[in-house]
């Protein structure tokens, strides 16, 4: 627990703070095999003593101010369902909740902020731009390097070298990527239209279950990427020069 709170301790209580939700997916029981269940269990009730420490004053004042944590306190209480505390605080997530978040997502301002932040980050690599990004597929670099090429236009990007001289091998790598994707999508759809004997189906619906689960371990994986790290927005903006490297 005391590593927790020193990777935690700062993090601002709140509900819709995504880093709690992003921790509470990495750890939960439910996501594991039979094998890990027990390790991550301990984690899951780790992470809801760390919450309840933090969203107590007297003890979030205690580890403010020493370092330390009660761990006699009632708020820390080893009788407590810590699964059911948690429950009651966050509820579960699904693919759906993230389809969900990706519809309000998209076209968004954060979005928005978000490309141009990974584009400073990574210095105008479309590579590491599409793969940083949340919810992007492949096939949609042709509008996010529009929103790129807008923010270059208008001097609020710098235009790196990387961006505007992209080589057409790179450009191509990305292309044959994405037709894959689309291969391996459409692929799929046939599967789900194949005939409906019982151990078809069920090959089908494991399939489907790997897939879901490979999506699912992407988006939180982005999700602590752009929530764990210092942000770099903010300060005065001023209008970059054409060419830097």
């Amino acid at each position: 627990m005391r590593n927790a709170m020193k990777t935690m301790g700062t993090l601002e209580v709140k509900d819709n703070n995504p880093l709690w939700r992003v921790q509470d997916l990495w750890v939960h029981p439910d996501r594991v095999g039979e094998d890990d269940k027990e390790d991550a269990t301990r984690r899951f009730q780790i992470l809801g003593k760390v919450y309840s420490v933090l969203s107590d004053k007297e003890q979030r004042a205690l580890y403010n101010e020493q370092g330390t944590v009660d761990e006699d306190s009632d708020v820390l209480n080893q009788d407590r369902d810590w699964e059911t505390y948690w429950r009651l605080l966050f509820k579960k997530i699904s693919l759906e909740d993230i389809q969900a978040f990706e519809k309000t997502y998209k076209g968004s301002e954060e979005e928005l902020a978000d490309i141009k932040q990974a584009y400073l980050d990574f210095k105008g690599d479309m590579d590491q731009i599409m793969e940083s990004v949340l919810c992007v597929q492949y096939t949609e670099e042709p509008r996010i390097r529009n929103i790129i090429q807008q923010a270059i236009d208008a001097g609020e990007i710098p235009s790196y070298n990387a961006f505007v001289k992209e080589s057409k091998q790179k450009m191509n790598a990305r292309k044959r990527r994405a037709q894959e994707e689309a291969k391996e999508a459409e692929m799929s759809r046939k599967e789900l239209g194949l005939d409906e004997g019982v151990d078809n189906l069920k090959a089908v619906i494991q399939s489907r279950q790997k897939d879901r689960q490979k999506e699912m371990d992407n988006f939180l994986a982005q999700m602590e990427a752009k929530y764990c790290k210092p942000s770099k927005r903010g300060g005065k903006k001023t209008p970059f020069k054409k060419e830097k490297k």
